[in-house]
């Protein structure tokens, strides 16, 4: 049975356009009717058409795909998809944009087939180190700004003038909590976070 080509495209959002990876392929060429797309996150693999596509696979079939990080968010995902491909499956892989990942000549060649796999534990090590990386820088970041007294969030809502008198009739209860921030125009829980100061 001859080999067939397909093409994954995921863009992370609804909004992100696909166009880009959609005009490599065609340019491979994959066969419009082989590509599968998907426009959601990456932060699991239940997505529908990745799914169908790995049911469409047989070994000597090429899968083509833009860049990497299409496969998964994280070092462990790639490397898991990329297994199922090239292992369980039996086909075979080409990265655009990464000429050393293309595994179609490595069925007689042990070679390439080491190279690419270890081309794609740098690069995904790399991948999620380099995320590891940004958040640390982030988290880093947010507790310097705290330490400069820089507040995050909504802003405050400003105390209004009829406050004090309000405060002063619910202290004697003369009122409710609530009867006084429904006056305020606010929530019960803001008007008792000012009558404590907070």
């Amino acid at each position: 049975m001859e080999s067939k080509i397909y093409g994954y495209v995921r863009v992370s959002t609804k909004d992100q356009n696909e166009d880009r990876q959609l005009i490599a392929l065609r340019e491979f060429p994959v066969a419009e009717r082989n590509i599968y797309t998907d426009k959601l996150s990456g932060k699991d693999f239940n997505r529908p058409q990745y799914r169908k596509l790995l049911k469409r696979i047989r070994p000597g079939d090429l899968m083509v795909i833009k860049s990497i990080d299409r496969l998964g968010r994280n070092y462990e995902e790639i490397l898991l998809q990329w297994r199922i491909i090239t292992k369980e499956k039996r086909a075979n892989v080409v990265v655009l944009d990464m000429p050393l990942l293309d595994t179609r000549n490595s069925n007689q060649d042990l070679t390439g087939t080491f190279v690419a796999d270890l081309v794609l534990q740098i690069l995904s090590y790399v991948a999620q180190a380099e995320r590891e990386n940004i958040r640390q820088r982030q988290r880093e970041g947010i507790a310097a700004a705290k330490m400069r007294g820089v507040r995050f969030g909504r802003p405050r809502k400003a105390v209004p003038e009829a406050f004090g008198k309000l405060k002063e009739e619910w202290e004697s209860q003369r009122i409710t909590s609530r009867e006084a921030a429904r006056q305020l125009g606010v929530a019960q829980d803001t008007f008792l976070r000012w009558a404590h100061g907070k």
